[in-house]
């Protein structure tokens, strides 16, 4: 895989003209694209370092003007070299940084031994997305608020698909595939396992069941924001690490 040519598609395709989705404003601000809905983020620029200080200054003043947190996602392939330095000196907080992983989706996809065991369930109502909601709150220890806003707006939007995998009878994982239309890219997002049912397969299941739902919809590449404690199974798999990427948080 040819991690640069990958990035430059990826930056032209999925940030620099980000798919709409329900809820999700995009609207450029100067040199910044701006996405507001349920949680507000920059994803793409175009400033250079001389300008890095005035644009982060101005976006963490209109955040606060509207009372409102900020994400700002970064890569490793992005600048300016000062942009991180200015992003501190505003306020944002580095998070954990994760690793930005593609598959290839013309290639072969290995769903491992056990599945059988393992029943996969597409969300259609309420009643799956509050699993999805405990789930998720389980698998990472906090609860999301926004998160349950965000699906229920979203739970008949046709770029969106949740899976729920069950065992003995109870949901015991989840994960979500945004695969906008007519973009080379879907995306793997909140693929959590509850921590006593790590390690039997869940995880890869559906990672499995999603990658199979992007390969119908005719994305050429699954990506995900990989924790360090996914990457490895997502390796075996067959993903490819192509950068890092680290959100930097401002909270109002």
């Amino acid at each position: 895989m040819d991690a640069p040519a990958l990035l430059a598609l990826y930056d032209a395709t999925m940030r620099a003209d980000p798919p709409s989705a329900v809820g999700v404003a995009d609207a450029w601000a100067g040199p910044v694209l701006r996405r507001s809905g349920v949680g507000d983020m920059i994803e793409y620029w175009s400033f250079q370092a001389a300008d890095t200080v005035e644009a982060v200054v101005a976006e963490a003043a209109h955040a606060r003007g509207r009372g409102r947190s900020l994400a700002w996602k970064v890569f490793s392939h992005d600048g300016p070299g000062n942009l991180q330095t200015a992003l501190a000196e505003a306020g944002f907080n580095p998070q954990p940084a994760e690793t930005f992983m593609a598959f290839d989706l013309t290639a072969p996809f290995d769903a491992g031994d056990g599945r059988a065991a393992i029943s996969l369930r597409r969300v259609v109502d309420a009643g799956g997305l509050a699993d999805v909601v405990a789930l998720h709150a389980a698998a990472f220890g906090v609860a999301s608020p926004a998160l349950a806003a965000e699906l229920a707006e979203r739970l008949t939007d046709p770029t969106l698909a949740i899976y729920v995998a069950w065992v003995d009878g109870r949901p015991r994982a989840c994960g979500r595939l945004e695969a906008p239309p007519g973009r080379p890219f879907a995306g793997l997002y909140g693929g959590g396992v509850e921590p006593g049912w790590r390690g039997r397969g869940l995880y890869r299941a559906l990672v499995s069941v999603r990658a199979e739902e992007a390969r119908r919809r005719g994305a050429r590449y699954l990506t995900v924001d990989a924790a360090p404690t996914s990457r490895p199974t997502l390796e075996r798999i067959g993903f490819k690490a192509v950068a890092s990427v680290r959100d930097w948080v401002l909270s109002v």
